[in-house]
């Protein structure tokens, strides 16, 4: 082939490939992830376009969960909205009663697109589903609490095991105090973690009318329950040395304090196991359960995370577009592709049984990452245990967030700050239910 024909050659397919990638389907995707999951998020959708020809992913970072969600918010006014947004659990309900949302069953049903929804676990699903079982939103990115701990700090204090008993744990944190360790407990105040998933874990409800389910005229109630006590131990066990308060504001994070060895113990989702494994500490170290406190029957944990909602007043060809790509991240080679590249958990039965019959969690860097499956469906989902859906959730979890900061920095006793935060909670739901009068959640 002459020079010249070769350029021509070239300049053709290029052509080619103008008028087909003009000719794609495209739809316009905000996601919340940041760092090196958002990395993951964005080359799903590059993986997604070089996949096929027919449909493109415009995938757009937001800073953040509660970004994408207020960005979204405000694009709805201005009518420039994307076709599907990656919102976090906090935002389920007011996303369930906006109305403007294309239920993610009945969009698969209308482009003809297969999604065997009852491969989905029933703690992920009913998250994400009305009553009957419809599902509004697409399950992804899925994840549980864990804790991280360093073994080798635990072996210095002579402990070969992680408990699985809040009594258990404060004793280790007293074996390591006394062992040399300044640090046992790298403690950040977490609402998801703290009281929401230590609620589902000891049986207990964040709210009433079976934590929001049963009607939008519910009331919080985590200021009456076993979560007092709970924090109420977290601010003593500051006070004497046993934890340490380490947030970004403080100057240092608790996984930052855990990766470099200075803190024994702290708490996160399951979705950062990948991300400690590419700090690559210098010890050993492992996950295990959340714990629940003796005499208590342990629970489920929930999902945490976030799934994906397609929104209303798209064209036809982007809702084609975006049901192709949710199909596809349905796939297991492609759960399989998010979960090797972060620490989230499989969201359908049929891709976790494949991947723990061809050894997936017997290998490193994923060894005992499945803990967090286990934590999940350790009990059936009772309606007290299936999740939270209130309105206004993002600002009841700053309500309770502020006020805990201020119990630990010595303002008020932690029975007040929590008695404040559900007061100041109550007036959300409230003005929630009025927005959405006479509605209720399918």
């Amino acid at each position: 082939m002459t020079q010249k024909l070769a350029t021509a050659t070239l300049l053709a397919l290029a052509a080619t490939a103008g008028t087909a990638s003009a000719e794609r389907a495209k739809f316009e995707y905000w996601y919340g992830l940041t760092g090196d999951l958002g990395a993951v998020v964005a080359e799903t959708c590059n993986r997604f376009n070089a996949s096929q020809d027919k449909f493109e992913a415009v995938c757009v970072g937001q800073d953040g969960y509660e970004k994408a969600v207020q960005n979204t918010i405000a694009a709805f006014r201005a009518g420039k909205h994307p076709t599907l947004l990656q919102s976090f659990d906090a935002g389920t309900a007011d996303l369930m009663l906006s109305g403007e949302f294309y239920p993610v069953t009945k969009l698969m049903a209308d482009t003809g697109v297969t999604i065997d929804w009852a491969d989905y676990f029933p703690g992920i699903a009913n998250y994400y589903s009305s009553k009957s079982g419809e599902f509004f939103s697409m399950p992804w990115n899925s994840s549980t609490p864990v804790y991280y701990w360093n073994k080798d700090l635990f072996a210095k204090a002579g402990l070969t095991e992680a408990p699985i008993t809040w009594e258990g744990m404060e004793a280790a944190f007293k074996a390591l105090k006394t062992a040399g360790v300044d640090c046992p407990y790298a403690y950040a105040p977490s609402s998801w973690i703290d009281l929401e998933q230590f609620s589902m874990a000891h049986g207990v409800p964040v709210a009433s009318k079976n934590n929001g389910y049963d009607g939008l005229d519910s009331e919080l109630l985590f200021n009456t329950t076993l979560h007092v006590k709970h924090m109420e131990n977290i601010k003593r066990w500051l006070d004497e040395g046993l934890a340490q308060l380490r947030t970004p504001a403080a100057g240092k994070s608790s996984r930052d304090s855990f990766v470099e060895g200075e803190c024994a113990v702290f708490f996160s989702s399951i979705a950062d196991h990948n991300t400690i494994h590419k700090l690559t500490p210098a010890f050993a170290w492992d996950v295990q359960i959340i714990p629940t406190y003796e005499g208590v029957e342990r629970k489920n944990t929930v999902v945490g995370g976030a799934s994906l909602w397609v929104l209303s007043g798209k064209t036809e060809d982007e809702y084609k577009a975006a049901a192709a790509y949710l199909a596809f991240l349905a796939t297991k080679p492609e759960q399989q592709f998010l979960l090797e590249n972060s620490g989230y958990i499989p969201v359908t039965k049929s891709t976790y049984e494949a991947l723990k019959a061809e050894g997936f969690y017997a290998k490193e860097p994923y060894i005992n990452r499945d803990i967090a499956m286990k934590s999940l469906t350790w009990t059936e989902p009772t309606p007290l245990t299936r999740g939270i859906r209130l309105g206004s959730f993002i600002q009841i979890r700053s309500e309770w967030t502020s006020e805990v900061e201020a119990a630990l920095a010595g303002q008020k006793t932690m029975k007040e700050a929590l008695d404040t935060a559900v007061a100041r909670g109550n007036d959300h739901l409230k003005r929630f239910a009025q927005t959405y009068a006479g509605k209720s959640f399918p």
